[in-house]
Formats: structure tokens, sequence, C-alpha cells
């Protein structure tokens, strides 16, 4: 019987362990079970072994009964969690910190007040260079209940300073939450809507959220509130397509984390964030050389993120190839980009259990994108097939499932595939006008791929000219640009008109404005 390994926590934990993870678990284990009770170390070797989950190949393996196997599998999940900590803890300062308070609990248990306090003391220390707020509370709710029991002077005093810390923590962890919220809520409407589409759309962004962000606009914020905050500002901005405005809070994000450089290790997932809202904000404001330098400065702190864990070097490769993407878009080396394909792929590959969704649509759609760039249709077509069948639940990057589906219908006219062109007009009128997202740009491709079967060739061009000044009027227009940021339409339609590859025209505009 074939199992999904996702259902299988202990396969998955296994699966996911790097080689140093899993040579300490045989040592730890070694010393564990000495020379009895190695099944859930042999339970760990099949596991290893396979590619796949197989209870069937497991049960043939392991000398162990069906029936037992379950209490094993949880057996070998609690072993594998206990060595992965005794490893991790030497680099994740909060495991170090729970540690002492660990420590602090035993000695207190012993009546050992005094020495229990101190390494509450130094955990505390600890905690606040790292503002790790939430454990702060804990220590000082600990070293209450450690204070209560000393009768001296110095208790009263310790217990009003830690009711003053209390209460300044506290205001800090109100305000982080309010902010994460803020910017989980915006990201969160970013995925759903993508870019502002109308008036409504700005209406329900800045009457909801502006008077939020304004509140923190004169306080004076700690690393942790900074951070949210520069977070909320950059997505506000980013779906309101203000992206000079993204650009200055993502740098002001990104510097946070220079001036404070141990906070990377801490928070990676929100620093390497910033960095894709900096280079993002960059790209879509065309400033390939500056672009081009934050992508190197992020390049020179690979090695220390890898090193972080598994979880930074997934995020680390969603920010660096994004990025190296970008740059081949603004500079229209297609034929380049394209040669990172097979890199890509391995790191989807590696990190596929992990992956969102989301991160996978937009992966494929910028291949997609690529290959578009560099006419080679049918490996678009591919990968755009992937974006429109990787979901059943039209409400995840609804936009890009729109967009997929427009620039699937150009690729095919592109590859020659346009025996059905009718029948895939009328699906993709269809699917945008569901997802509420045909707007006049969109009206105005549908409507000209809808009668190209009807255009003479020696009207060809004529008519493709009227759809480029269509379009390029509305390149500039507050909503119907957004377009144009999924989709270069307008290369498109110059390299048709001028019978030159796409790659030629943006290399052409990009060296113009580089002259500039």
């Amino acid at each position: 019987m074939q199992t999904n390994y996702k259902h299988e926590p202990v396969f998955e934990l296994v699966k996911s362990m790097t080689k140093a993870e899993k040579r300490n678990f045989k040592l730890y284990a070694t010393r564990l079970s000495g020379n009895h009770d190695t099944k859930f170390i042999m339970l760990f070797d099949v596991f290893d072994s396979m590619e796949e989950y197989d209870e069937s190949k497991i049960l043939k393996k392991c000398p162990v009964k069906k029936e037992q196997l379950p209490n094993m599998k949880a057996h070998l999940y609690k072993q594998l969690l206990t060595s992965i900590r005794l490893l991790d803890a030497q680099k994740n300062i909060d495991m170090q910190i729970r540690e002492n308070m660990d420590f602090a609990r035993i000695l207190f248990n012993k009546g050992q007040y005094r020495q229990s306090h101190k390494l509450l003391e130094k955990a505390k220390e600890m905690a606040l260079a790292n503002e790790l707020h939430t454990i702060v509370i804990e220590i000082i709710e600990f070293q209450k209940t450690v204070d209560s029991m000393q009768s001296n002077r110095s208790m009263v005093g310790n217990t009003e300073t830690n009711s003053k810390e209390s209460i300044d923590i506290c205001t800090k962890l109100i305000n982080a939450n309010e902010l994460s919220l803020i910017s989980t809520m915006l990201y969160g409407l970013y995925l759903k809507l993508g870019y502002v589409r109308s008036e409504k759309d700005i209406k329900l962004v800045v009457q909801y959220f502006k008077p939020k962000l304004e509140k923190y606009r004169n306080e004076k914020l700690s690393f942790t509130e900074s951070v949210y905050y520069f977070q909320s500002l950059v997505w506000y901005n980013y779906i309101m397509h203000d992206f000079l405005a993204c650009y200055k809070y993502a740098i002001k994000w990104v510097d946070l984390f220079d001036q404070h450089d141990y906070m990377k290790i801490v928070m990676y997932d929100n620093y390497l964030r910033g960095y894709s809202r900096l280079l993002d904000g960059l790209f879509l404001l065309g400033s390939y050389r500056r672009h081009s330098e934050v992508l190197r400065k992020l390049e020179t702190e690979r090695n220390g993120i890898f090193s972080i864990n598994e979880n930074a070097g997934m995020l680390f490769g969603v920010v660096y190839y994004y990025g190296r993407m970008n740059e081949h878009f603004m500079s229209g080396t297609f034929d380049k980009g394209v040669e990172l394909v097979e890199e890509i792929e391995y790191y989807l590959r590696r990190y596929e259990r992990y992956l969102s969704t989301h991160y996978k649509m937009l992966f494929y759609y910028k291949i997609a994108c690529m290959y578009f760039g560099n006419e080679q249709y049918h490996e678009c077509l591919e990968y755009l097939q992937r974006i429109i069948t990787s979901t059943r639940n039209p409400q995840i990057r609804r936009d890009l499932q729109c967009y997929a589906r427009i620039l699937s219908l150009i690729a095919s006219y592109e590859a020659g595939l346009d025996h059905n062109i009718d029948y895939q007009i009328k699906s993709v009128y269809a699917f945008l006008v569901k997802m509420n997202d045909m707007h006049e740009v969109q009206k105005e491709m549908i409507s000209f791929l809808k009668r190209l079967n009807t255009i003479y060739s020696s009207d060809f061009k004529q008519e493709l000219q009227k759809l480029y000044e269509k379009l390029l009027h509305y390149a500039s227009h507050p909503f119907e640009r957004r377009t144009f940021f999924y989709l270069d339409i307008i290369s498109w339609l110059e390299s048709k008109i001028k019978g030159i590859p796409i790659s030629q025209v943006i290399k052409n505009n990009f060296e113009k404005r580089n002259r500039a």
C-alpha cells in the first residue's frame, strides 16, 4: 500500500534532515539504545533509504509487527526531534535562552534560588538583546516566583523592576502584534487580488489600513516594531502601485537589519522578505543598475544564510532566483535567462515539500514568460499549464491565474496551435469575468484575438498598429497599467510590427534607458 509522505510526519522529517543531522542522530541513538532496543534505529534507516512512504516495504525490512508500527514511528519522531534540538541549540539563540530557563527550573526545584535567579537574569539579557519579548515576559513571571522564595531586601526592588519591565515589554508586544497583523492582512489581500484594480479597491485599502499605519508614524519603535511597520508600509504601497514609496520603505527595512546585524539570524525570514520587496520594487521601477547592485550584495550573504537552516536556504532561493530572472526581463537577455531554468528546476525539486502554491505559481509564470521572450512557445505553454492546473482554488493568486490564461492564448497563436482558438478565447473570457478581472486592456486584447482569423494578411500589421496605439494609451492609466506588470504586451506588439524578436525590442529600449 502506497501512502503519500505528506501524511507521515516522521517520514517527512527524515527526508528533510541534513547529513550532519543524520550523523548526529545515529550517534545520539546509539548511546541511547546501547546494545538493545535498536528497532527505531532500523526504522530510521528504512525511511532514509525510501523515496516514497511504503508501509509494506517497511514491514518487510523492519522487524516490527503492523500493530506496533504507530508506536514505533511516534518513538522515532520524538528521538529525531530531540537529537536535532541538541544540534540546533548551538545555533538558535531562542533555544539557548530556553535551555537556561530549563536549568533555572531544575535549580529552583532543588531550592537553589540564587543560582536559579542568576540563570534567569542571563536568559533575560539574551532575550532583551534579541527582542524576544514573549520569552522575556515568561522569564519575568518566573523571576517573580523565584524572588518570592527569598526573604531579603532586594526582593521588593526586584519585583518593582520586573513589573515596570513587564509593562514596557507588553506595550512593545501589543504594537508588534498589531503591525504584524496589518502586514499579514495586506499580504493576504495581495495574494487574493494582486494590485488594486479600481477606485473601489483603493478606497477599501486606504480607509481600512491608512489610519492604522498613521498611528505609528511619529512613535519611537523598537527594532521588531520597526520591521513590521516598514513591512506594512511596503505592502501598502506595493498593492497601490506606488513603487517609489515601496522602494523607499524596503530600503529602510533592509538597512534596519544592516544596522543590527545580529538580528539577521534571529529574524532571517523577515530579513529575506525585505530583500525580496526591495528587489521587486527596483524591478518595477526599471532600475537595472541598482537592482544588480542589491542582488550582488545579497549573493555575498548566500553562505551565511544557508548555514542558518533549511528554511532560510529555501527562502533565499525564492528571493535570489526571482531577482536573477527579473534581470533578464529588464535587459531582454531571454536566451541567457532560459539557461537558468535547469538550476531553478533543481531548486524546485529540492524544496518541493516546503514551497507554497503561491511561490510555485510565481516561478512557473516567470519561467513561462522567459520562454515566451525567447520564442520557445511550446515550453512556455508547458509552464502556463502548470499554473492553470496547479490549484482548484481560484482565489489563490487569481491575478496570475488570469494572466496565465491570457498569455497562453498568445503563446498558442505564436506556436501555431490556433485551431481551437475560438474555444480558448471563450474559456478565458468566461474565467476573467468570473474572477472580476475583465478591464479595458483585457477587452482590447480579447477582441483582437477574436478577429485574428478574419484579418487579411495584408491588413495584419495595420491592425497590430491600431492595437498597439490603444494599449500604449493605457500604459500610464492608474488601474489599466497593472496588466503590463504581468505581460509586456507593448513590446510583443512592437516586435510583430517591426518584424524583430521581442528580446531585441526590450534590448533596444534597455540600451536607450541606460544611455539617457
